[in-house]
């Protein structure tokens, strides 16, 4: 018997042994994974669904982060993501021919640029990004003497694809939410309006108004493709070359109007330098032309009307969002 119990003994201690060193192992390995970041969705916003082969991690992030502000990733190295979508101007920039549409609230969008030329995840346009716009020499982040440190603390392998630069711009790209403007405090009960913000506010979910159809909801986009008569001659047919669909010609996607003080220029083209240009545009029932909108009509609004409308458009603006350090250029800490 005590043969018996001696052999238990040392059996149960080797076997302690072992799982004590299994364990000490499978420790080890998760310490060097990447660090999982849970996404935080804003109250009243849609929800977000996260790729399960790309989850949001410090080490993509902050990968993610570094190719966005770094011009390497340019065949020729003349510009960055950053180059033309600016932190101060809501991450966009006035520009030739197409305006630059603002890059916030990404993580709610599927359908991309403004004709919607491109269709699906953050992961998807950013191969397109990557791939097709700056057709980026990859062998120049292999060679470079930190970046393939970088991806492989951020996906556990030092292998640089379209795909892995595309995931770690996914995930960057999907932490820069807009949510906390003066609009976002007052619906909270955080903040009051001023009285011609307050007119400006229920001109905008009115009839009278009639900004709330495109815009009425918490991305202050409906993200779909209007033809609101802009360019009656059709020099650029927007979504219609995308899908070949006469009923679709003169249509673009309805920007977001989050932090719309600081977009400027407007439209599709940026023909509009001011929000006063653009309340007049649509004050007189926007343009003319095929396929416009049923929903442009004259409006009838008064100098008060227009300048209440542009108070309460302001107060959109996320100062917050605008000066974050995380979406900052992390060259210049």
């Amino acid at each position: 018997m005590k043969k018996l119990t001696l052999t238990f003994l040392v059996f149960m201690l080797l076997f302690l042994g072992v799982s004590c060193s299994d364990n000490s192992d499978d420790t080890n390995q998760n310490s060097d994974s990447p660090t999982l970041v849970e996404f935080n969705k804003p109250k009243g916003f849609p929800n977000v669904v996260i790729p399960e082969d790309n989850p949001q991690t410090v080490e993509g992030i902050k990968l993610g982060r570094m190719l966005y502000y770094d011009r390497i990733l340019d065949k020729d190295s003349s510009r960055a993501c950053a180059s033309c979508h600016l932190q101060n101007l809501s991450f966009s920039s006035p520009g030739a021919g197409r305006d630059v549409m603002a890059h916030v609230n990404m993580a709610w969008q599927s359908q991309w640029l403004w004709d919607g030329k491109v269709e699906g995840t953050l992961e998807e346009v950013m191969i397109f990004e990557a791939k097709d716009f700056f057709e980026a020499n990859l062998d120049r982040l292999r060679n470079h003497p930190t970046y393939p440190d970088l991806f492989e603390d951020a996906f556990g392998t030092d292998k640089i694809t379209y795909q892995a630069c595309a995931n770690a711009l996914a995930q960057f790209t999907r932490t820069m939410v807009s949510f906390n403007s003066k609009y976002d405090k007052f619906l909270s009960g955080q903040a009051q309006f001023s009285e011609s913000e307050e007119r400006g506010y229920d001109l905008f979910y009115s009839e009278k108004g009639d900004c709330f159809h495109c815009h009425g909801n918490a991305l202050l986009t409906d993200r779909v493709f209007h033809n609101t008569g802009v360019d009656p001659a059709l020099i650029d047919i927007g979504l219609g070359a995308v899908t070949g669909k006469v009923e679709d010609f003169g249509k673009f996607k309805t920007p977001t109007l989050r932090n719309i003080e600081m977009s400027a220029p407007y439209m599709h083209d940026g023909r509009f330098q001011t929000l006063e240009e653009v309340l007049d545009f649509y004050n007189a029932g926007g343009g003319f032309g095929t396929n416009v909108d049923p929903l442009m009509r004259p409006l009838g609004l008064d100098e008060q009307d227009k300048s209440d409308l542009i108070a309460f458009l302001k107060t959109f603006t996320d100062s917050t969002f605008l000066t974050n350090p995380k979406f900052a250029n992390p060259f210049e800490e």
